[in-house]
């Protein structure tokens, strides 16, 4: 028998374990550094509130009423950088219901900073509409420019129609993390 064969077969036991600690903590390491969840764990503000989304639900109860506002996240999640900082951010809608029969959607992002991700306000759509995407506005005097794509009704149509009117909304973050609405066609500053 080789003499050699004891000392590989310990060097084996020995290395296979720290060969697979080592995996492992860089697989954690992997995981930590990508916050694909966190943004469902933040605040954002609707209609002038600050509402704490954790894990993609709040529920709040209604001054002086036995009723609940809920917010829930909704989805249709657009990963992009919509600050020039090489960061992923998101954009997606939440629903909120605060007790009667609508439910209303909006448009918020949550920027990715390095502490982590910050809540914009919400963009308001509309009650009880069908939403569809949230693409990139592919106009290219459109910078960081997303659109949101819904249907919704006919004005003067009853809330219980269903909706069948293609929108789209044209947004862009300011600097104060606050959407603004762009022209969809807009082509630049006049003289």
């Amino acid at each position: 028998m080789n003499k050699k064969y004891p000392y590989i077969i310990i060097l084996i036991i020995v290395l296979v374990p720290i060969f697979i600690v080592f995996n492992q903590n860089r697989k954690i390491e992997k995981t930590s550094n990508t916050a694909v969840s966190d943004y469902k764990n933040i605040s954002y503000i609707i209609d002038g509130n600050n509402v704490k989304l954790e894990n993609g639900y709040s529920e709040t109860e209604i001054p002086q009423s036995s009723l609940k506002t809920i917010t829930r996240y909704f989805g249709n999640d657009l990963i992009t950088d919509l600050n020039n900082d090489s960061r992923d951010d998101v954009v997606f809608l939440i629903t909120q219901q605060t007790g009667g029969s609508g439910t209303f959607y909006y448009a918020v992002s949550a920027l990715n900073t390095e502490k982590g991700y910050i809540g914009s306000d919400g963009y308001y759509l509309g009650d009880r509409i069908a939403p569809q995407t949230i693409n990139n506005s592919q106009n290219p005097k459109h910078k960081n420019v997303i659109v949101v794509n819904y249907a919704d009704r006919k004005d003067g149509e009853p809330m219980t129609t269903q909706p069948s009117v293609g929108k789209s909304a044209y947004l862009k973050l300011d600097e104060n993390n606050r959407w603004g609405v762009v022209v969809a066609d807009f082509e630049g500053e006049s003289r």
